[in-house]
This record gives structure tokens, sequence and C-alpha cells, in this order.
């Protein structure tokens, strides 16, 4: 993985090529034309890709005021898709694992 990949992932989502594009963007930007310009733009994510028109195709924002609002948008459509194995940390593991680990 490249430094430019490693900076495109955000909250278990891989924005790929689209990060930048987003930030070069004319703002405010309709959800319509967000849809038409970068709809068939792939997202990937824990379980697979996802094209951001599916992902945002559901949502009510009428218009974005930034990038970020593009990616919170993005964000709160995906939710749970975009970390893969439910109730699992790669920071060590379930309250119920450390309990188990002090009665030893």
């Amino acid at each position: 993985m490249t430094n430019e990949d490693a900076d495109s992932r955000e909250q278990g989502i891989e924005f790929g090529a689209l990060a930048e594009d987003l930030e070069s963007e004319t703002y405010p930007l309709s959800h319509e034309r967000l849809l038409e310009q970068y709809g068939d733009r792939e997202l990937e994510l824990a379980d697979g890709e996802t094209s951001l028109g599916e992902v945002l195709e559901a949502e009510n924002e009428t218009e974005y005021e930034d990038a970020e609002s593009v990616r919170q948008a993005i964000f709160m459509m995906v939710g749970g898709d975009a970390v893969g194995r439910e109730e699992y940390s790669d920071r060590g593991g379930n309250s119920g694992d450390m309990e188990s680990d002090e009665s030893v």
C-alpha cells in the first residue's frame, strides 16, 4: 500500500482518487450533480466494493457545502458495512476477554 492509498482510507472506507477529486470540487454541490459526476466511482469496504451512487442514493441531502460534508454523508449511509466483522476490535479484544485474563 502506498502513502497515497493510506491517506485515502477513512473509517474503513477506501476512497481512492475520489478523495482528491472531492477536495478539488467546487462547492456548494447539489446531490444530483454529485451523483451525476461521481456516482459510478467505487468505494472499497471491508467486505467488498460499492459505488458512491449506491451508497448515497437514499441520502436526503440536497446540497453539500464541502468535501467533508460529502464524506460525512458517506460515513452515515455506509454504516456497519465499512467495518468488517461486528464487535471485533483490532485494539485487543472485548471486555469478556479481559475478565478471563485477570482470573488466570
